[in-house]
Protein backbone atom coordinates (compact mmCIF):
# COMPACT_ATOMS: atom_id res chain seq x y z
CA UNK A 1 0.00 0.00 0.00
CA UNK A 2 1.40 3.79 -1.12
CA UNK A 3 2.05 6.16 1.78
CA UNK A 4 0.31 9.46 2.09
CA UNK A 5 1.79 12.79 2.92
CA UNK A 6 -1.03 15.03 4.54
CA UNK A 7 -0.47 18.82 6.28
CA UNK A 8 -3.20 19.69 8.67
CA UNK A 9 -4.32 23.12 7.96
CA UNK A 10 -4.41 25.17 10.90
CA UNK A 11 -7.70 27.30 12.01
CA UNK A 12 -6.05 30.24 10.54
CA UNK A 13 -4.80 28.96 7.53
CA UNK A 14 -1.13 28.08 8.28
CA UNK A 15 0.65 25.05 7.72
CA UNK A 16 0.21 22.63 10.61
CA UNK A 17 1.24 18.90 11.87
CA UNK A 18 2.92 17.00 8.72
CA UNK A 19 1.63 13.03 8.77
CA UNK A 20 1.87 9.92 6.63
CA UNK A 21 -0.87 7.85 6.50
CA UNK A 22 -1.18 4.12 4.76
CA UNK A 23 -4.18 4.01 2.22
CA UNK A 24 -5.06 1.87 -0.60
CA UNK A 25 -4.86 3.91 -4.07
CA UNK A 26 -8.37 3.18 -4.68
CA UNK A 27 -9.33 4.92 -1.52
CA UNK A 28 -10.69 8.61 -1.49
CA UNK A 29 -7.88 11.67 0.05
CA UNK A 30 -8.49 12.17 3.64
CA UNK A 31 -10.40 15.40 4.05
CA UNK A 32 -9.77 15.91 7.95
CA UNK A 33 -7.35 14.58 10.14
CA UNK A 34 -8.08 10.83 11.93
CA UNK A 35 -7.70 12.29 15.26
CA UNK A 36 -8.20 15.73 15.78
CA UNK A 37 -10.99 16.23 13.02
CA UNK A 38 -9.09 19.20 11.63
CA UNK A 39 -9.11 19.74 7.96
CA UNK A 40 -5.81 18.39 5.87
CA UNK A 41 -4.39 18.73 3.11
CA UNK A 42 -1.89 15.72 0.47
CA UNK A 43 1.15 17.13 0.07
CA UNK A 44 2.71 16.00 -3.55
CA UNK A 45 5.47 13.69 -2.85
CA UNK A 46 8.25 12.07 -5.02
CA UNK A 47 8.09 8.76 -5.42
CA UNK A 48 11.05 6.30 -2.91
CA UNK A 49 11.87 3.91 -6.22
CA UNK A 50 15.32 2.18 -5.21
CA UNK A 51 17.64 2.18 -7.72
CA UNK A 52 21.49 1.91 -8.82
CA UNK A 53 22.34 4.49 -6.25
CA UNK A 54 19.87 4.00 -3.41
CA UNK A 55 21.20 3.94 0.24
CA UNK A 56 20.23 -0.12 0.20
CA UNK A 57 21.83 -0.32 -2.62
CA UNK A 58 25.10 1.69 -1.64
CA UNK A 59 25.47 -0.49 1.34
CA UNK A 60 25.33 -3.66 -0.95
CA UNK A 61 28.25 -2.12 -3.18
CA UNK A 62 30.24 -1.21 -0.30
CA UNK A 63 29.76 -3.98 2.13
CA UNK A 64 33.29 -6.05 3.08
CA UNK A 65 32.40 -9.48 1.15
CA UNK A 66 31.70 -7.32 -2.14
CA UNK A 67 34.68 -4.90 -1.76
CA UNK A 68 36.71 -8.43 -1.06
CA UNK A 69 35.33 -9.53 -4.38
CA UNK A 70 36.31 -6.80 -6.63
CA UNK A 71 39.99 -6.97 -5.29
CA UNK A 72 40.00 -3.98 -2.68
CA UNK A 73 41.18 -3.98 0.71
CA UNK A 74 39.32 -2.11 3.25
CA UNK A 75 40.36 -0.97 7.18
CA UNK A 76 38.23 0.26 10.21
CA UNK A 77 39.73 2.44 13.02
CA UNK A 78 40.00 0.50 15.55
CA UNK A 79 41.46 3.53 18.54
CA UNK A 80 44.61 5.06 19.11
CA UNK A 81 46.03 5.27 15.68
CA UNK A 82 45.30 1.89 14.64
CA UNK A 83 43.39 -0.07 11.34
CA UNK A 84 41.79 -2.94 11.31
CA UNK A 85 41.65 -4.91 8.13
CA UNK A 86 38.11 -5.93 7.21
CA UNK A 87 38.16 -7.27 3.41
CA UNK A 88 41.28 -7.62 0.61
CA UNK A 89 44.23 -8.54 1.17
CA UNK A 90 47.22 -7.41 3.44
CA UNK A 91 48.50 -6.76 6.76
CA UNK A 92 45.92 -7.44 9.19
CA UNK A 93 46.41 -4.45 11.07
CA UNK A 94 48.27 -0.56 10.28
CA UNK A 95 49.42 1.59 12.58
CA UNK A 96 49.06 4.78 11.58
CA UNK A 97 51.10 6.71 14.25
CA UNK A 98 54.38 5.30 12.36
Amino acid sequence: MPTYVYQVIEDDGSDGEVFEVFQKMSDPALETHPDTGKPVRRLIQAPNISGKWSESATKQMLSDKNLDRIGFTKYERAGDGTYEKRAGSGPPTLDAGG
